[in-house]
């Protein structure tokens, strides 16, 4: 692309008391892109949104976000132009907080609406964002009464208020069951459609949560990269064997991916 990408990542390495847990990864992610991250547990997946969402700092390489080169700027304004949205981010709220108030927090990037004083046209954004994924009718709502599924799609609605270029999701369907998790999915197909500039980032499990719209995969074990690209000539059966240490059928119908072991011819 003419434009620099929105993420670039060089030789990026993270390591916690003396230990990698991920790295060295290079990565570029487009304007506009859709990219899913997939691995098995202690893979990596949340290092590397951490990163690509400048809320962890490398420690060594080169992380270039948004134009922001990690160590030459303030990163707390690049996180400012990100949403964010975690299936653990629901338990960092304060208790008895309104559902339009979790919404509201988005717009400053914070956990509290203590202290801060939003405009009208802020809340009608929170408003509106709250029914783009379906729950305008829970603003009054006590955040802690709702279900675990509407609770998601409240945080996707947080996540969107403040109008980012770069939207990062980790494992947003953790926990859900079949009916919630297409209710999210579709939620987050309809806040992208109306946005295709938006970059997004989204960490899971399992390959039958995986957006439509996703355009490129990234698969990580160990931290490290086994594979990345356009997402059909990253989700193939080598490929996911590599990264998951079993072999896997896998299968796409109406833009969805199906994934699961091979129990033989």
């Amino acid at each position: 692309m003419a434009h620099d990408p929105i993420v670039s990542l060089e030789g990026v390495t993270v390591r916690v008391d003396g230990r990698r847990i991920l790295g060295p990864v290079s990565m570029r992610i487009g304007a506009g892109e859709r990219w899913v991250l997939l691995g098995p547990n202690g893979g990596g997946k949340t290092t590397l949104l951490g990163v690509i969402g400048a809320r962890r700092q490398p420690s060594s390489g080169s992380a270039r976000v948004m134009g922001m080169t990690f160590g030459y700027g303030d990163l707390r304004k690049l996180q400012r132009r990100i949403g964010h949205a975690s299936h653990s981010l629901s338990d960092l709220f304060p208790q008895r907080l309104r559902v339009l108030d979790v919404v509201l927090t988005g717009t400053r990037s914070v956990l509290s609406p203590w202290f801060q004083d939003y405009d009208p046209s802020e809340r009608a954004l929170a408003e509106a964002q709250l029914a783009a994924v379906g729950c305008g009718e829970l603003a009054g709502r006590g955040f802690t009464t709702c279900s675990q599924g509407e609770r998601q799609r409240v945080l996707l609605a947080r996540a969107m208020v403040g109008e980012p270029r770069l939207l990062v999701l980790d494992e947003p369907s953790a926990g859900l069951d079949l009916p919630s998790r297409e209710a999210l999915i579709a939620a987050l197909e309809r806040s992208v459609r109306e946005r295709p500039d938006l970059t997004v980032v989204l960490a899971t499990h399992h390959l039958e949560e995986i957006p439509p719209s996703a355009t490129h995969a990234a698969l990580l074990r160990d931290g490290c990269l086994v594979s990345s690209g356009p997402i059909e000539e990253t989700l193939t059966r080598g490929h996911l064997a590599g990264c998951f240490g079993i072999e896997v059928e896998v299968s796409r119908r109406q833009g969805r991916w199906f994934g699961a072991a091979r129990t033989g011819e």
